[in-house]
This record gives structure tokens, sequence and C-alpha cells, in this order.
């Protein structure tokens, strides 16, 4: 692509060095530049991108842009704007040349839900068309799955893998959008067909400092769409976010159990292997719904995929065929399954909703995640500020396979075990160092070496 086109609605301060110039790719990371790229530099909270240009160089970058001074060489071109964070977008919408207007694109928030939701409708809508998919657990551009650092990749990351999809016959993509990915704008210059709001509880206060701002963040999404807005009202912060978003020119739909909403699920029955509601939607339909997966949020998480399949024009009947042979995501709420009648789960929690273990469980065992470079003891001391001392039923064990192999050794016949926290992850992070380690092999393993 020529530089001017690249450039094009981006606010420039100085453009020195060669003008015509042609650009092969398009990086924020130094390490992955190649031959002919232009490198943008964005100076993070961790990392300062200007002081990798000389490494960007060397393997052949030919053009940067920067928002700080730098030593320039005459040969190569520098683009200086006023932020680097605030045109990335526009420069990876014109590099791939607008990627998200030739996919019907599928963005869900929300703290809880996103990955099951976006799993449940890749997996509906693959069964006629190639389908991509944008989350925690990776990426797949409708040819290749990749590794994926945060729920929601870079700008540029994400444009790429949907010039990816649609190079590879991708008519969908689902996609979760973080509320960081929100508010940090890595989801600008983009166009949503959908945007879905599945639940919001206290997360992230840390980086948004005020619930408020949490929910503002993930409101945000509704602003991008073009054909409808799907919402949770069983959600306080769901009315809410419906209420600001309800004047905009974009249809909405609402799902729920306890209000009347679009879709509404009634006579909700949950067994140990399944879980069975009856589905009433528009035009006074009812079908009954019968699911391979157990628990009330699962009901939710369905119920936000019918709505979505519905507002793409599948028919009820079938769309309810493919919700009852849908199967569970890796890592939420997954069973493992063995003969000694224990119900054992692994699920990916990370919320503050955590403290309710101790209140509903008859033991609760603390133990260590991803202690990185911190202290494992000293991230369990945070976690016993929010235990009820004076009930006696938690125990600290550090070594989490320990812990693991504590908790099934307590537990009886028709018991349930639920291992929470890394869900997905099969690998433990200490101080630098990768482990491997995957709750459910781990919880496998223990379970059968029982005796019985």
């Amino acid at each position: 692509m020529k530089l001017e086109d690249l450039l094009k609605d981006i606010e420039i301060i100085l453009l020195s060095g060669p003008k015509d110039v042609e650009i092969k790719g398009l990086e924020y990371d130094s390490r992955n530049v190649k031959e002919g790229d232009l490198l943008v530099c964005i100076n993070g909270a961790n990392v300062n991108g200007h002081k990798f240009i000389e490494s960007a160089k060397a393997k052949g970058a030919v053009a940067f842009v920067i928002e700080e001074d730098v030593q320039k060489d005459d040969n190569l071109t520098y683009i200086k704007v006023r932020s680097t964070n605030e045109v990335i977008s526009t420069l990876g919408r014109n590099f791939y040349k607008n990627p998200s207007e030739k996919i019907q694109l599928i963005g869900i928030t929300g703290t809880n839900g996103k990955t099951s939701v976006a799993s449940f409708l890749k997996d509906i809508l693959s069964q006629d068309e190639k389908c991509g998919f944008i989350g925690t657990i990776g990426i797949f551009d409708g040819k290749n799955n990749y590794l994926n650092k945060n729920t929601t990749p870079n700008n540029i990351e994400i444009q790429k893998s949907l010039n990816n999809m649609i190079n590879n016959g991708c008519k969908y993509c689902t996609m979760e959008v973080s509320s960081h990915a929100l508010a940090l704008k890595r989801v600008e210059n983009m166009k949503y067909k959908i945007g879905i709001f599945t639940n919001l509880t206290e997360d992230h206060l840390d980086f948004h400092k005020t619930f408020e701002n949490y929910r503002k963040a993930k409101e945000s999404l509704f602003y991008m769409t073009t054909s409808a807005n799907i919402i949770n009202i069983d959600d306080i912060n769901g009315r809410i976010i419906l209420d600001n978003i309800k004047t905009l020119g974009v249809p909405y739909y609402t799902y729920g159990i306890n209000y009347d909403a679009t879709f509404r699920a009634k006579d909700v029955k949950l067994y140990e292997d399944k879980t069975v509601f009856t589905l009433h939607g528009p035009n006074n339909f009812q079908r009954e719904v019968a699911l391979n997966m157990v628990g009330q949020f699962t009901v939710y998480n369905c119920l936000a995929a019918i709505c979505a399949c519905y507002i793409l024009n599948m028919d009820v009947d079938e769309i309810v065929n493919r919700i009852s042979i849908l199967k569970g995501v890796n890592g939420r709420f997954e069973k493992v399954e063995n003969n000694k009648n224990i119900h054992v789960f692994v699920d990916y929690a990370h919320t503050p909703d955590g403290k309710i273990a101790q209140e509903y469980s008859d033991i609760a065992i603390i133990t260590s995640d991803n202690p990185r470079y911190e202290e494992p003891n000293e991230i369990i001391k945070d976690i016993l500020i929010g235990i009820n001392k004076e009930k006696e039923n938690y125990v600290v064990i550090v070594d989490r396979k320990d812990a693991i192999k504590e908790a099934i050794s307590r537990a009886k016949e028709g018991d349930v075990v639920l291992i929470a926290g890394k869900g997905h992850e099969n690998y433990q992070i200490i101080k630098d160092e990768i482990v491997e380690f995957d709750d459910k092999l781990v919880a496998k393993e223990i379970l059968d070496s029982l005796g019985g």
C-alpha cells in the first residue's frame, strides 16, 4: 500500500523523509517487524515503542509513526502525530481496507459469559457458513487457531485477523469485546452488525476507577452497531444501558428469565446433567429447550445466542435444534468425567464474585493461580481480607495441585467440587517462567488415583 493511502484521515504534525513509499506491512511490536513494514511506536503503560526504532530499522522497517522527537535517518520516513494510540485504529482500517464492513461482526461485552456466548454463536453459525472468532481462548481466522494475549487484542491485530477471515471465506466473526479494549479505543473504526450485553459485576476497578466508568465503557459498544443491540434486562446495569441506547436508530432486543423480554426462559429446571426451559419469543411462539449443559447462567448465555441467530434470520426451530446439541466451552464450568460419582467442575473465575465461594460452600480452599512476580502468600493475604474469619469453613493451601488434591480427597459421593480460576488456561506463570498446569488434567489424575 502506498504511504499516502495509509495516512488517509490521519492528522499529521510533521512528515519527514521519502513520501512515495510502499508499505508492505503494519506493526506495533518491533519484534514482529519485517522488510518494508511501518512501525507504529506506541507509548504504552509499560513499554515505550520509540525505544525500539533501531531494532526495527535493522529488520527492514521503512517508516515510523511517532509522537516523540527521535533521531532520524534521511532515507527513512517518519510521521509525527499527536498520539500514536489515537491513530492506530485508522491506520489498521486503512491498511486492511476496512474489513469490519465486509464481514458480519458480532460483539459481545459484559463481565461474565462473553466467551460462552461468542463460542455458542460460532458453533451455531459455522454449520452454514464459516465463522471466525476473537476472544479469551484465542483467535480463529477460518483456517488457523492462534493464541491471544488479551481478551480483545490490539486494533491492528483485530483488523489483520478480520482481513484473514474474509480471505479464508468467513461470513461471520464473533468477538469478545472487553471494557479495556473499549476504554483504550482498541476497537475504534470498526462496525459491528450486532452488539450483545451479558451482565455486569464489580471487576477491573483498578483500571476504570469507578463502577460507572466500567459500565460506560461497556455501553460504548452499542454506539458502534449497525443492525441490532441485544441486552440482558435481568441485570440492572443492562436496564440502565438499555434506557441510554433506546433513542439510537439501531433496533434493540432483550432477553432474560425474570423480566418480560423479547426472548424469555420460563419454567427453568436445573438437573445434574442438563438444563430444561420453555422459550418464549416474538409473535407468541413457545419452544421446549433442553441443553446438554448445567446452570442458570447457561440459560442466559443461550438466550443471547438465540436472540442473535433470530436477528440473523435463522429459523426458530433450527435455532432450538442447534442450541440443544451444543457442548460447554473448554474451561467454562466444564465437568471432569469420573466413575467416583463426584461432580468436579473446572471454571474460569477472576472477579470478586468468587467471595461467595465461602458463603455457599461447605469448605473453601484458597490457593495460588498465576502469581507471576508476586509472592503467592501475599496474594492469599489479600484474598483473606474478604473472608469471614468467624466461619471456620476455609483453609489455605498455597500449592495449587495440593489444594485440588485436598478438595477431591474430602469429597464424598454426590458432592460437588468447583476448581475456580484458571478455566481453559493450561499453565501457571511463576516469575517469568511458564509452567504447564491444567486444572482438568490434574483433577482427572487425582480422581483416577483414588481407590474404589
